[in-house]
């Protein structure tokens, strides 16, 4: 429950990549014979993020796999992974829970109201954990500081916004880089609302601010919102690619306005 358990080996990716370094320590701790329990498990997260290199070391290990050993790739999908690797192992799939059971598990675990419960399990994507720890981070309230600090709660003024509000938000996003990722996919959602709510409003994620949606939605041409998409869908690649942050973010937020 602590994650300290000796037999139980844990590799994520360090910043992007999980590199060769991490592969060949893993060898070197797995050429050893289990410390306590009768079983090894090694957990390898995000196993699709292991750069070319690494996948031919790790290969190399599932072709001769140590006794005792069981080991777990986890990735999206398979056809992230080398398919001499997928070959090598046992498909395992986990399908996303449900919406419905998600929020019914947080308005019974945390006695959060319907609606907000309904929002927080769309934003989950399938994830009761993931859930859960919006609700401990108060999730809803940053929500709602994101879509007008960064002012796409009224996207036709951003054009006349001022330049140092801009770069403001920016060096204030920056710092926060734990929640930089997740900070992203929710302006993505919000704007993906503006469009979805004319079409299909039953398919919205911010269903809580559904009111908002269409009225920002109404003076906002469908183009210029995929234009803001598309800045911030950027801004993902070049964070995921290890581009300066805080630069990234100030590119993202000035493509915002002229949008």
């Amino acid at each position: 429950m602590s994650g300290n358990h000796p037999d139980v080996i844990h590799v994520k990716p360090t910043g992007a990549t999980i590199k060769i370094a991490q592969i060949r320590a893993l060898c070197e701790a797995l050429s050893m014979k289990p410390y306590e329990a009768k079983m090894r498990v090694v957990i390898v997260t995000d196993a699709h993020a292991m750069n070319p290199s690494a996948g031919n070391a790790l290969l190399k290990m599932l072709e001769e796999p140590p006794d005792r050993t069981i080991l777990i790739l986890t990735a999206p999908q398979r056809v992230d992974l080398l398919p001499t690797i997928v070959s090598r192992c046992q498909l395992v799939r986990f399908n996303p829970i449900t919406r419905r059971t998600i929020a019914v598990e947080l308005v019974k675990e945390h006695g959060l109201e319907k609606q907000a419960a309904s929002v927080l399990a769309a934003v989950a994507n399938g994830s009761l954990t993931r859930a859960k720890t919006l609700v401990q981070s108060d999730w809803l309230r940053y929500r709602n500081w994101l879509i007008t600090a960064s002012g796409l709660a009224a996207p036709e003024q951003l054009g006349t916004r001022d330049t140092g509000q801009l770069l403001a938000f920016a060096e204030t996003l920056s710092t926060r880089k734990e929640v930089v990722s997740d900070s992203l996919a929710a302006l993505l959602t919000w704007l993906r609302d503006l469009i979805v709510c004319r079409y299909a409003p039953e398919c919205i994620v911010n269903t809580d601010l559904i009111d908002k949606l269409h009225r920002v939605s109404e003076k906002n041409p469908v183009s210029a919102v995929m234009n803001r998409m598309e800045a911030i869908r950027t801004a993902q690649k070049d964070i995921g690619a290890n581009a300066n942050l805080r630069l990234t973010l100030e590119v993202m937020v000035l493509r915002l306005a002229a949008a």
